[in-house]
């Protein structure tokens, strides 16, 4: 049987290159498009020369023309950090870069996989949260490039659905860590790390109730992998239900670092979620999937990355 050919983009990024290597493995044809704004070569390196994987570097917001039969959009800056570096660009990668995908996905007959994200549900007023909640979103927030952006661009999924019947599959994706994370991402478990790793304080803003679930990268991968082979279009959740305040992450991490440290408490971003947790129920009965990865596991690998990509002993 042929192997499917992928093209994913956004591929030399943290989930893409996970994504790749997962793909790889099953022995499938790979096309990883990436323009390196947040992503790096490093991440997808060991596939280089490969017969069944191609790197193409290309910015989503352009149209392409490839012959695919799956696309993984995963193409678009991730972290408050990235995202708010050029707000305009974010906002025209997820409209324009989805737009372009679903052009080429109807174009060739491809089955689409768009990465959404939980910043669609905004500070939400209903916990946890559920595919059906409609979200809390300030429309012109700082935040608002990437939630709106998503927002858009899963409106750009189900209208080529309708339109067009284009085989689309859509995840809200939760909180998610691991190894390849970027050093200066600005996520709370990277700057947590980072900084117990480098002897400094841990800043926690706010009073640190506000509370987060983080799912380990390789149960985020599952999830997706499922999602692709499923019959349903989504919008699902991909998550780990398990919720921490942000005060009990910093003190896991500076237990498991260098107790020492001192935690440092600062005011609260603007448009910063009080809650953030996700409903899996229709992950579990659509996918037959659930995160199996607990923090501290995870944490412990991660570290360990951060350990080797900073030189640290």
């Amino acid at each position: 049987m042929k192997s499917k050919i992928n093209l994913v983009t956004g591929g030399a990024g943290f989930l893409g290159s996970h994504l790749i290597d997962k793909l790889m493995i099953k022995g499938e044809d790979v096309l990883c498009l990436d323009n390196y704004f947040t992503g790096s070569k490093k991440n997808v390196s060991k596939w280089i020369n490969h017969p069944n994987f191609e790197l193409i570097r290309h910015d989503v917001t352009e149209p392409i023309l490839l012959e695919v039969d799956r696309i993984w959009h995963l193409a678009c800056p991730a972290s408050p950090v990235a995202y708010q570096f050029n707000p305009v660009k974010t906002a025209k990668t997820s409209f324009l870069g989805t737009y372009n995908m679903l052009g080429l996905a109807n174009r060739v007959g491809a089955r689409i996989l768009l990465a959404s994200t939980s910043e669609v549900y905004g500070d939400p007023q209903v916990h946890p949260q559920p595919e059906s909640y409609r979200g809390c979103v300030n429309t012109i927030g700082e935040r608002s490039c990437y939630d709106e952006g998503k927002r858009i661009a899963e409106t750009l999924c189900f209208d080529y659905k309708r339109m067009h019947k284009t085989d689309i599959k859509v995840i809200r994706i939760f909180n998610t860590y691991g190894p390849r994370m970027h050093p200066q991402d600005g996520r709370v478990i990277s700057n947590f790390i980072v900084k117990a790793l480098l002897g400094s304080p841990l800043n926690v803003y706010g009073d640190g109730s506000q509370t987060r679930s983080f799912c380990y990268v390789d149960d985020l991968i599952d999830g997706m992998m499922g999602m692709m082979d499923s019959n349903h279009p989504g919008p699902i959740n991909i998550g780990n239900p398990n919720e921490f305040t942000i005060k009990s992450l910093a003190e896991i991490i500076r237990e498991m670092i260098n107790p020492s440290l001192d935690i440092i408490f600062k005011p609260l971003p603007n448009d910063d979620p009080i809650q953030r947790q996700p409903l899996i129920e229709l992950a579990k009965k659509e996918l037959k999937w659930e995160p199996s990865i607990e923090l501290r596991e995870g944490l412990i690998k991660t570290i360990s990355w951060f350990r080797d990509e900073l030189n640290i002993k």
